[in-house]
């Protein structure tokens, strides 16, 4: 959850299957207890365990992605949580955008393994407090080609601090996303900033069994990197520059969680040869044990 540690709950079933249909156009699914897009903080209890059905659409100019993933996050400490998370890729482009769903997500064919630090936490005020994760990831592709280019092995690295009440949510957040070459050649890296306000009205202010609600405005900015192909860069030699707005809602209810929303360019500087972005569409799935 956003404001307050995720207990966990007794466990009474053995396994737990999710079946999350798309039936839509131009829609797809992303991740969980937070934002959809942007860093945040928040870590699970000690024992806490969420499961994740997700998926996300993400269409250029030219054609569209939809991908759906799965996601196990399990608290080792209240403030250490390691993270593993699956694609099934149901259509890939030929001319993918370097870009991720969120800290916990790739938007793209890799299977990534993570750890989130909650190394500084201050509570104050009743419901209010100040805090900082550190996220590192690493992953190994599910293509061996993107963009014609060869794709390796990755890794994973941001920070976010924000605050936290029972009415308002701040993060912001940085991080570089950075693949190892393969064959000659290399993905371009990414490094990237988010930030993120979150508003949760007073109707929602009631406990369980009273449904909650937030409502986020997301913000992201993405400065992909030049991709070494054949021993040469295969671009002008200056980075593109891409900054995504949308809103986001997340809505809560006992164990369960689902949230969706959307991002749009406000800026497309890009650099020849990539990629013009149209939108981004997604809704998340969550339970947690």
């Amino acid at each position: 959850m956003i404001v307050k540690k995720i207990t966990k709950l007794p466990a009474r079933i053995n396994y737990l299957v999710l079946i999350f249909q798309l039936a839509f156009t131009g829609v797809a699914v992303a991740q969980g207890h937070g934002p959809l897009y942007g860093l945040q903080t928040p870590t699970l209890a000690k024992g806490g365990v969420d499961l994740n059905v997700a998926g996300m659409t993400l269409s250029t100019e030219d054609e569209t992605l939809y991908m759906l993933r799965y996601l196990f996050s399990y608290g080792i400490t209240e403030d250490l949580q390691v993270n593993l998370t699956t694609p099934t890729m149901i259509g890939r482009l030929d001319n993918a955008p370097r870009t991720r769903g969120n800290s916990n997500m790739p938007a793209n064919g890799d299977i990534e393994a993570s750890l989130w630090y909650r190394f500084f936490s201050n509570a104050f005020g009743v419901g209010k407090r100040f805090e900082s994760t550190a996220v590192f990831g690493v992953s190994t592709p599910t293509d061996d080609v993107r963009g014609q280019v060869n794709v390796g092995q990755s890794v994973h690295a941001a920070i976010s601090t924000g605050y936290a009440s029972r009415t308002w949510y701040g993060w912001l957040g940085g991080g570089y996303h950075y693949y190892f070459g393969k064959n000659g050649e290399q993905l371009g890296d990414l490094p990237y900033a988010s930030a993120v306000v979150g508003y949760r009205p007073n109707i929602f202010m009631g406990d369980y069994p009273k449904p909650d609600w937030r409502i986020f405005i997301e913000s992201l900015a993405e400065f992909p990197g030049e991709a070494i192909y054949e021993g040469n860069l295969n671009d002008s030699g200056t980075r593109s520059t891409k900054v995504l707005v949308g809103p986001s809602f997340l809505g809560l209810y006992g164990a369960w969680g689902i949230s969706f929303g959307a991002m749009f360019p406000a800026v497309q500087n890009l650099t020849p040869g990539a990629v013009r972005e149209k939108y981004r569409v997604a809704i998340n799935l969550s339970y947690w044990l």
